[in-house]
């Protein structure tokens, strides 16, 4: 799988890993001859790994109840684009944290990021044509009892964590009107296709698939323009490294965070529409968004000082993007609580961290419900959208036990519970619905990726349906957050299947190209569907998004070329050029500095947004740099 790149000196350890990522080539230059295949051979079974337990811990562990260990650069949130720059300083939304329990390194430099990455796009990795990788199925383990209703926790415990950093998309995936996961023909912007598809509760599969519920339709001329570049914002030296995590796409405005702040901005001409002011930088948002075009972010109560470098991710506020308006500001618990992540299904705000989880009235900021969180278990984080879902974590850092719980969003009732194998210390949260965890069992994915198996939930009863291995030398989806269940990309959910991303490998054309392709597994069964959708020679191609039945990818092109959006029908696996962007060098520069590993992408309706999520000082003097653009499709 796709490997987070090494994080840069000096940057503090956080769960969002942002930094500009190391020893990657720009796109804008011509194929070097790689080494030969070094990689191992993609058509064996890879070797059972030891059991699922995650490794044990180091020799002097945290002592419960701190709760996880801090989060590491090179397993966070999307990294800004490889760029030429200056290595970043502690900037704003990064505290000082210890380094990774049994990794010690200096401040901001541990020894060895989360996951042992090793070296990404070797040349023999990757999917072989004709090779169905393996799956590791296990009996199904029944639901533990469910929990009755969450009452509020008054004495919700006092800060213990340092602030996080940011959540952001999940390395693609539309963030449009309608994606909050109520049940109506709108929400087709979620991962796991909205009522477009049939994957659903009941998670049904094998019937290769359906194209129905699709919206994005092929325009007469898939060639794009540019339809505006916003600047990157003025970074200082004392703070050259800003997160500017989150952006939305609505019928009315095109959404992004800027340094303290959240700008909407006309998603066809590009000019400013409104300024949302935060009193300190962003920490945590979410990609849905409600029916009437609102969302949630926790920001900081301050800005850092070189006195008070953190401040705390206390402030969660709802904003209305179609009006430019902060709705309410909201914190919770005594210190107050400083929130890890956050989310939105139907009508409730839930926001996770070490201290428990609380759940918000979106309209009012009422708090609804708090679970209990004891010495040992806490709602470590949410996934939103048609179902609420949360992380819940029990036991100490070398004996974890995970529990995936389906929740009732406006009372806290446990619905279903599916406990997951003791030690796996992490999940991420592809899909609420069809429910799909993804975890590096045993950390055996090897890559920074966090993911070496994928769990099919039903979501009525909390059983397992399957569990398909995905090793990470094969396949290039990720989960990039440790407390940020939302952070999973590279693929998609619906139609009772998962299509994820394989790694590259060698391409059919000349020159030592490189190609990849998404394949697809039945999530009742495990098994590949030998459905296949090639990247072409020299492009990568990446899931975002479900389209009703289809599935919306973006592939990122080769060194003389435009990106191209497309869409792969869910029966035929034919492909469909929604978008091809402009070839010219100018305009490639900032595509290549924005790939869907590293930055944010939001397709809809012939618009393509392309943001960083990681503000900094230009490389060097008088170069231009954006924090995003538009394309758009005069069809």
């Amino acid at each position: 799988m796709t490997q987070p790149p090494p994080p840069p000196p000096h940057q503090p350890p956080q769960g969002g890993g942002f930094g500009p990522p190391q020893n990657q080539p720009p796109a804008n230059q011509p194929p070097q001859p790689p080494a030969p295949p070094s990689g191992p051979d993609l058509g064996k079974t890879p070797p059972q790994q030891p059991g699922y337990g995650y490794p044990q811990a180091p020799a002097t562990p945290p002592a419960p109840p701190a709760g996880p260990p801090p989060q590491q650069p090179g397993y966070g949130y999307p990294q800004a684009p490889p760029q030429p720059q200056p290595q970043p300083q502690p900037g704003y939304g990064y505290p000082g944290q210890p380094g990774h329990p049994g990794q010690p390194g200096a401040y901001g430099q541990p020894t060895q990021p989360y996951g042992q990455p090793g070296q990404p796009g070797q040349p023999g990795y990757g999917y072989q044509p004709g090779y169905q990788p393996p799956t590791m199925p296990v009996q199904p383990q029944a639901a533990g009892g469910p929990g009755g209703g969450r009452k509020i926790n008054a004495q919700v415990a006092i800060i213990v964590a340092a602030v996080v950093a940011i959540a952001l998309i999940i390395g693609g995936g539309v963030w449009y009107a309608g994606s909050s996961g109520k049940d109506d023909d709108k929400n087709t912007a979620s991962s796991s296709g909205g009522k477009g598809g049939d994957g659903g509760t009941d998670q049904k599969g094998g019937d290769g698939g359906k194209s129905s519920g699709a919206q994005e339709k092929a325009p007469a001329d898939p060639a794009s323009k540019v339809l505006f570049q916003v600047p990157m914002p003025a970074v200082s030296k004392e703070d050259n490294s800003v997160v500017v995590s989150g952006s939305w796409l609505t019928d009315k405005v095109y959404a992004k965070s800027g340094i303290a702040e959240i700008v909407g901005y006309d998603p066809a001409a590009g000019t400013k529409k409104w300024s949302i002011k935060l009193d300190g930088p962003v920490c945590a948002v979410t990609h849905h968004v409600t029916d009437d075009n609102k969302t949630v972010i926790v920001h900081q109560p301050a800005m850092p000082t070189k006195a008070e470098p953190a401040h705390g991710c206390t402030q969660v506020a709802v904003l209305d993007l179609d009006a430019g308006k902060k709705v309410w500001t909201k914190t919770a618990g005594e210190g107050p609580i400083s929130f890890d992540n956050v989310t939105i299904s139907g009508d409730t705000v839930a926001a996770g961290s070490t201290d428990g989880g609380v759940a918000f009235d979106i309209a009012k900021g009422d708090i609804l419900w708090s679970p209990k969180t004891t010495d040992t278990c806490y709602d470590a984080g949410y996934g939103g959208g048609e179902k609420l879902v949360a992380v819940r974590k029990c036991g100490s850092y070398d004996a974890r036990q995970l529990n995936i719980q389906t929740i009732d969003p406006k009372s806290g009732k446990v619905l279903s519970e599916y406990k997951m194998a003791k030690g796996i210390e992490y999940a991420g949260i592809v899909s609420t619905n069809p429910l799909v965890v993804a975890a590096d069992v045993g950390d055996s994915a090897g890559d920074g990726s966090g993911i070496s198996d994928f769990f099919s939930i039903d979501n009525k009863t909390g059983k397992l349906l399957t569990r398909i291995g995905a090793p990470g030398d094969q396949y290039a989806a990720r989960c990039d957050s440790i407390t940020q269940p939302e952070s999973c990309g590279g693929l998609a959910a619906g139609n009772g299947k998962l299509y994820i991303a394989t790694e590259e490998h060698e391409g059919s054309g000349e020159s030592y190209s490189q190609a990849n392709e998404v394949v697809a597994f039945d999530l009742a069964t495990g098994k590949q569907t030998g459905q296949r959708a090639d990247s072409g020679d020299d492009y990568t191609i990446t899931p975002l998004r479900m389209d009703g039945g289809n599935v919306i990818a973006y592939k990122r092109p080769p060194y003389d070329k435009g990106g191209q959006i497309v869409s792969i029908d869910g029966g035929t696996f034919k492909q469909t050029t929604l978008l091809e962007n402009p070839a010219t060098e100018s305009i490639r520069d900032v595509e290549s500095s924005m790939s869907p590993e590293y930055s944010e992408l939001i397709y809809a309706q012939g618009h393509l947004y392309m943001s960083q999520v990681y503000a900094s000082e230009p490389s060097s003097a008088g170069e231009k740099e954006y924090l995003a653009i538009g394309f758009g499709t005069s069809g």
